[in-house]
């Protein structure tokens, strides 16, 4: 599984799969959105919460279409279906791949870029907890919208329908725990629903893939 997971994340970052891709998109989404509201900083501070959520979650959704797409091309999924790992520890290893190169750095940069938001300083702790809860439901989700769309041509548009009504709930709680946060109110309950979320994607999203893309390969 370490070596799958090795694996994973050396073409993520050779072959851009979204290191740097996701990062540039969200930079240049959260650059962006000043100019359009205008340079008030009361209307920043109250909007940067949701800004910076559907920043992230957009930017995680631009390299879903390669978790499986490469594999699938050159083979290794069908060989590693018939390893003796289960696609299930498939399914979670490509997930966390996904994470640590897309999740984890939207997570760390986007305190940096919250500050171009005026976002409330003490929002800035609660904004960190709530990316590290929710990022992985997004990488695990996509995973699933991934392993639906293998094989098909020109998936990539597909699976972002799939996909997108799926993040709602963890895009809600996500930036209602930052609001309220910045807002000097309690978050725990949002963060409680967005880490329910992650903990019920993460306990039975790897079934679901394993059992999709075992009926797209026969």
């Amino acid at each position: 599984m370490i070596a799958l997971l090795l694996r994973d994340l050396r073409l993520a970052v050779r072959a851009g799969g979204g290191f740097g891709l996701g990062l540039a998109f969200f930079l240049i989404v959260v650059v962006l959105v000043p100019f359009g509201v205008g340079p008030e900083t009361e209307l920043l501070s109250r909007i940067a919460p949701g800004i910076l959520w559907v920043a992230s979650l957009l930017a995680a959704l631009l390299s879903l279409d390669r978790i499986f797409a490469l594999d699938f091309e050159d083979g290794s999924l069908a060989l590693l279906a018939t390893s003796p790992l289960p696609m299930e520890g498939v399914a979670l290893i490509k997930a966390t791949a996904h994470w640590i190169t897309t999740g984890l750095p939207l997570t760390i940069a986007a305190p940096i870029l919250g500050f171009l938001l005026s976002l409330a300083p003490e929002a800035y702790v609660y904004l960190l907890v709530s990316l590290l809860l929710g990022t992985p439901a997004l990488s695990m989700i996509g995973t699933f919208g991934a392993a639906l769309t293998v094989g098909l041509r020109r998936g990539g548009l597909l699976l972002s329908l799939l996909v997108l009504p799926l993040y709602v709930p963890t895009l809600i709680f996500g930036a209602e725990a930052v609001r309220r946060g910045a807002d000097g109110l309690d978050p725990t309950g949002a963060l409680m629903l967005l880490g329910g979320i992650t903990a019920g994607t993460v306990a039975l999203l790897p079934f679901a893939t394993a059992a999709v893309l075992r009926i797209n390969l026969r």
